[in-house]
């Protein structure tokens, strides 16, 4: 599946190879912040934090469909257990053009966006 590899890289916490997993013009939603991060090097900011922040994490399911896939998941974030599911869309290129996150419950968003915030602070994103 063209998840695998993306798949891969988040249960490992390495996306080094971003250029290969994201195409240059790739559109990230957050399930916090209403305007999509935009850009390989904004994605590659906001993942570089997730990686950290997330605690426990763990995909359950994968389902896969021409260009589109979603990848369900288990975490946890600042104490509080969340469910989500990363929806990737592919280009023609196998690369990732658009990635949606989806998470619940509400709780788990509040816990995961204040953690976020600390992170991209430290990482020296402030005004992200």
């Amino acid at each position: 599946m063209q998840s695998d590899r993306f798949r891969a890289a988040a249960e490992q916490k390495d996306f080094s190879a971003i250029d290969e997993l994201f195409a240059e013009d790739v559109s990230f939603r957050s399930p916090v912040v209403f305007k999509p991060y935009e850009g390989r090097d904004a994605v590659a900011m906001i993942l570089s934090a997730v990686v950290r922040v997330f605690q426990d994490f763990r995909y359950t399911d994968q389902v896969e469909t021409g260009d589109t896939a979603a990848l369900a998941f288990s975490a946890s974030a600042g104490g509080r257990e969340l469910d989500g599911i990363d929806l990737l869309r592919f280009g023609p290129d196998g690369r990732i053009r658009e990635l949606a996150v989806y998470i619940r419950p509400l709780s788990g968003i509040n816990a995961l966006a204040a953690e976020m915030q600390k992170m991209l602070e430290e990482l020296g994103a402030s005004g992200a």
